[in-house]
């Protein structure tokens, strides 16, 4: 039976990127993952927020993922589009990038990594004890792991398996996406009917001024209104027909489908994101309505909250209780997707009464306030967690400042390159000591002459140093006192040495 310290279900965008924040902290990770390969079918995700650029930032690969794909402004909510381009983030824009093409950069990150991918095979039943979990995959091998994290989508067999309540509200609506060919060109782009949101597109896709411009020949993605939410067989390609003709008197000749899906509101979360040795991230946690486009970017940042934490507990450096704040921490950020999904979900209704809605909606985020706040919350940019009362930085992200160090010019994301904790000194060099937890904390001296300034908040104080963590946000804020640190340093990274 081979062993390892922890075992990933699903190599999706959550799977691989927590498999990634684990082998950078040199813990001995294993994904198990049905498709033989990493090919994608289908439509799923269509781009990254400004929130997951900065963490892909964070480890130095933003730039595989910007050379791949189109900046634009995609922040929105509902039919409003949020320009976010005045915010203080060097990612202040979102990028259009396939899901199939973000899975194939981050398998071939993992891949450098050296994590060991078991394809081709389903973990099929578990069994937890004291020291470990035992796993059974379909092709009769089993894996043995100290713990194992579910990053097995929306119908999880860990989540399932494990006993946890995926608790919530049903679908309402639903629709039913394809790629067929036509044999009429159809009208690309979204429309709004009585009957619905309808929309026609082709993979091949520029961004010019702002506005979607298709290719002009192959295949074409189709999204239409499924009046059966609640169904369970998979569509067919006279449903598709039938949809199009109710709308547009006309399928435009549709044939030879590629594939055809249905997804719905169905809005659900996991009770616990933790039970003993098995985790749960991505949409085995939570899933929703992809309109807003917060699936994927959530499930990525669940991952990098809690990879650092696992591989802390793994090597004995924290105590297991630490993979508690990785529920406590992430629920609630859920809890608000799947709130914002739903209340987008309402206004994309057609009847007279939601337009009305939809409208006094379109014009409050047209002030600059309401934008601002609503925007820094759909790009991930917002994001606070709740370490009690202190600086505005406390709980939030880092912001990637333009640092002088003794060693030159630095950028403070580059810092965080290794997934490794960061203590940065704004103060006299030299003036916190650290030395009991120098094995685990970088420690670094620098100074910062620019402004201080939070998406949404706008300008805060500057503090004389900061404590970061592995995933980007701040531990403790510094007054020109320690007051606070070693507690902090104690509760994050482990007791002193």
């Amino acid at each position: 039976m081979k062993e390892h310290a922890v075992v990933i279900a699903g190599a999706g965008p959550t799977g691989l990127t927590l498999a990634a924040e684990l082998a950078l902290a040199g813990v001995d990770v294993a994904i198990v993952e049905r498709r033989p390969d990493q090919q994608l079918f289908g439509t799923r995700a269509g781009g990254l927020s400004a929130r997951s650029l900065e963490v892909f930032d964070q480890r130095g690969i933003a730039d595989r993922f910007l050379a791949a794909g189109q900046i634009a402004q995609l922040t929105g909510f509902a039919v409003t589009r949020l320009d976010i381009s005045d915010f203080p983030t060097r990612h202040n824009y979102g990028l259009a990038l396939r899901q199939r093409h973000i899975e194939r950069i981050l398998a071939a990150w993992v891949g450098e990594l050296g994590v060991p991918v078991y394809r081709g095979r389903d973990i099929i039943a578990f069994a937890e004890d004291d020291a470990g979990v035992t796993i059974e995959l379909s092709d009769g091998a089993a894996l043995r792991a100290a713990y194992l994290a579910g990053c097995d989508g929306g119908r999880s067999l860990i989540r399932k398996a494990a006993g946890i309540a995926f608790e919530g509200w049903d679908a309402t609506t639903g629709n039913i996406l394809a790629e067929v060919e036509m044999t009429e060109e159809p009208p690309l782009g979204i429309h709004r009917t009585a009957l619905g949101l309808y929309a026609f597109g082709r993979e091949e896709y520029e961004i010019r001024d702002g506005k979607i411009i298709f290719a002009s020949e192959g295949p074409v993605g189709v999204m239409v209104p499924d009046g059966n939410a609640g169904a369970a067989a998979e569509p067919t390609l006279d449903d598709l027909s039938q949809a199009l003709v109710a709308a547009f008197g006309t399928d435009y000749g549709i044939h030879n489908l590629k594939w055809i899906s249905r997804f719905t509101d169905m809005s659900r979360q996991a009770a616990a994101y933790r039970k003993g040795r098995i985790l749960l991230a991505g949409d085995a946690a939570h899933v929703h309505s992809p309109v807003g486009g917060q699936g994927l970017n959530t499930g990525v940042q669940d991952a990098v909250n809690l990879g650092w934490k696992l591989a802390q507990v793994v090597k004995g450096i924290s105590p297991d209780a630490l993979l508690d704040t990785y529920h406590t921490e992430r629920h609630p950020v859920a809890a608000r997707v799947l709130r914002a999904t739903m209340a987008q979900v309402a206004l994309q209704r057609t009847d007279e009464r939601t337009e009305a809605l939809r409208d006094i909606v379109t014009e409050l985020l047209g002030m600059d306030e309401p934008r601002r706040r609503i925007a820094a919350e759909m790009s991930g940019l917002a994001i606070r967690y709740d370490f009690g009362e202190g600086h505005p930085l406390l709980g939030r992200r880092m912001p990637d400042l333009d640092l002088a160090t003794a060693d030159g010019p630095t950028r403070l994301f580059t810092l965080l390159h290794d997934a490794r904790p960061v203590l940065l000194n704004l103060g006299a060099p030299g003036s916190l000591g650290i030395t009991p937890w120098a094995d685990r904390v970088k420690s670094v001296d620098a100074s910062y002459d620019g402004p201080w300034e939070l998406p949404a908040l706008g300008p805060v104080p500057a503090p004389s140093s900061v404590l970061i963590r592995p995933d980007g946000y701040v531990a403790w804020v510094g007054d020109g006192t320690e007051d606070g640190l070693p507690q902090a340093l104690n509760r994050w990274f482990g007791p002193p040495r």
